[in-house]
């Protein structure tokens, strides 16, 4: 099979075979809402389908349009937000759906260009909302077409510096017509076939002319570079309860889970903090720890608890068998678990 029968081949799997998704086209038809279709984009960053869909289905039922979202109070976009991770993601996601508000009339822009303009749009993402929810030709490269390229070119240079090359290998396969449908075949192809271990390429619709099934290795593709070992820091959490109420606050705007409800916490330092930056002086008592892997850092967050009244303007008392609701990430979350354990 030559690189010219590429798009034909994989195209001609995804009518038969796509996935069915809330923010999808069928196969051939018309472009979807821009809006359904930037919502799963920055909702998919870094994160399954499984997970997105029922916060998709949340998303789309409380604030409809994009117009909708871009009025929504800040705090309950982050707290709807809870547990999907990545938190700059919903503050760019508020910000975005601002801008399209009261930049460009409630319409999405519908070139890459003009979509990378928004924040928290990047090159990815920009491609992928030109082709999928304009039918623009762009070249949409995530981790499964990364996976899907490499393995049909059998391309050894290691990520991530190979990615410009890998970037230039997808450009040539993307056909001008149905550029949406073909970005989404690449995915699904990788999500369901080319997989990371055992890819079934006996059902695979490129087969004949993947250089690395060809060579009896496609599970060496894509190379990556020896990752580096995470650093690991340690923090203090401080649950305060008073009667049947928990002391909340506001993490900072700027920073790790920003803008997040979350239970007080010291600073996250190589070096165990103790008691550093406790929000009030208390008989602290131990209630274990919580681990949590961020992206450029582990964190090992100690837990005390203290039964202590606390007036201070910079927080809220929250009602203990109501916590679920308060929309914690999911790191605190864990860490307030673990407090009500200890009560027992």
């Amino acid at each position: 099979m030559s690189v010219d029968a590429v798009p034909e081949n994989l195209l001609a799997w995804y009518d038969a075979h796509h996935r069915r998704l809330p923010w999808r086209a069928a196969p051939g038809e018309a472009p979807t809402d821009p809006y359904r279709v930037w919502l799963s984009e920055i909702m998919l960053q870094q994160t399954t389908v499984a997970a997105v869909k029922p916060y998709f289905d949340r998303f789309t039922t409380r604030w409809p349009t994009v117009t909708d979202l871009a009025r929504a109070d800040e705090g309950e976009v982050m707290a709807a937000w809870a547990g999907l991770g990545y938190y700059a993601r919903a503050r760019n996601l508020i910000a975005c759906a601002r801008a399209v508000a009261d930049d460009h009339g409630g319409r999405f822009p519908d070139s890459e260009a003009g979509l990378r303009a928004l924040p928290g749009i990047g090159d990815y993402s920009a491609a992928a909302i030109a082709a999928i929810a304009f039918g623009r030709r762009a070249v949409v490269v995530d981790a499964n077409v990364e996976r899907v390229a490499s393995r049909l070119f059998a391309f050894d240079e290691p990520l991530p510096k190979a990615r410009p090359a890998l970037r230039a290998l997808v450009d040539r396969i993307t056909p001008d017509a149905r550029a949406g449908d073909f970005a989404q075949a690449m995915m699904d192809l990788g999500s369901a076939i080319c997989t990371i271990r055992a890819p079934q390429c006996l059902l695979c619709p490129l087969r004949d002319g993947c250089a690395a099934r060809i060579a009896g290795n496609p599970e060496d593709y894509p190379v990556k570079a020896a990752k580096k070992a995470k650093p690991q820091r340690l923090g203090t959490a401080f649950w305060i309860e008073d009667g049947a109420r928990v002391w909340l606050v506001r993490r900072p705007d700027k920073g790790m889970l920003g803008g997040m409800r979350a239970l007080p916490s010291g600073p996250w330092t190589d070096e165990d903090p103790g008691l550093a930056d406790a929000p009030v002086d208390a008989p602290w008592r131990e209630a274990g720890s919580v681990d949590h892997v961020f992206t450029h850092f582990a964190l090992r967050l100690r837990v005390v608890t203290a039964v202590q009244a606390l007036s201070a303007n910079d927080g809220e008392w929250w009602p203990i068998d109501e916590i679920e609701q308060a929309g914690l990430p999911t790191l605190f979350a864990r860490a307030a678990a673990r407090a009500i354990a200890s009560r027992v």
